[in-house]
C-alpha cells in the first residue's frame, strides 16, 4: 500500500482517478454479506410467505442492477462495461441467515470492486425492505470483498 489515497490530489481536492495509462485485463471481484434475521422470517422467505413475493429473486435482481447503477451512487467510481454480474443468495437456517455474495467481471483498466460490493449491499437492503413487516430487528452486516483479480496489483484473497 503506498499511504497515498488515490482519490485526492496534493491540494488534497477529491479527484477521479486517471486509469488511461492502464493496461486493459481481466477483473474480477467478489463480496459476500448477510442479513441475520428471527427463525420465524427466515422461514416465511424459505415457504415463500412474504407478501412482497420471492425474497431471493427479487434481491438478486436488485444486486444485478445496483451493480450497474453503481456510478450513480458511488462519487468518482468510473463507470464500467460489466462484462457479468452474478448475485448468489442462500438460506443458512443455523444462522439464522440470508447469506448474499456477488461476483462482478469485466476486462478493462480499473477493478470492479465497488460493483460487487455495492451488489451484496442493494440486495441485503432488497431483503430488509421486503421482510420489515414481519421483523425490524434484522441485522444487515459483514459485507466485504472476499477476493479480487486482475490488475497490477494481482489476486487478493481476504484473510
Amino acid at each position: 500500500m503506498s499511504g497515498r489515497l488515490s482519490h485526492f490530489d496534493g491540494d488534497g481536492n477529491a479527484v477521479m482517478v486517471d486509469v488511461s495509462a492502464k493496461a486493459e485485463t481481466e477483473r474480477v471481484a467478489v463480496a459476500r454479506g448477510s442479513v441475520v434475521m428471527a427463525p420465524a422470517t427466515l422461514a416465511l422467505i424459505r415457504d415463500g410467505g412474504v407478501k412482497k413475493g420471492d425474497v431471493l429473486a427479487v434481491a438478486r435482481l436488485a444486486g444485478i442492477m445496483a451493480a450497474k447503477r453503481t456510478p450513480d451512487l458511488i462519487p468518482l467510481c468510473h463507470p464500467l462495461a460489466l462484462s457479468s454480474v452474478a448475485v448468489d443468495l442462500h438460506l443458512d437456517s443455523e444462522a439464522s441467515a440470508v447469506l448474499i455474495e456477488a461476483t462482478c467481471k469485466l476486462v478493462g483498466r480499473t477493478g470492479v470492486e465497488m460493483e460487487a460490493l455495492t451488489a451484496v449491499t442493494v440486495a441485503a437492503l432488497t431483503v430488509y425492505d421486503m421482510c420489515k413487516a414481519a421483523d425490524k430487528a434484522m441485522r444487515i452486516g459483514d459485507i466485504r470483498l472476499v477476493r479480487k483479480s486482475g490488475g497490477k496489483s494481482g489476486l487478493y484473497t481476504a484473510p
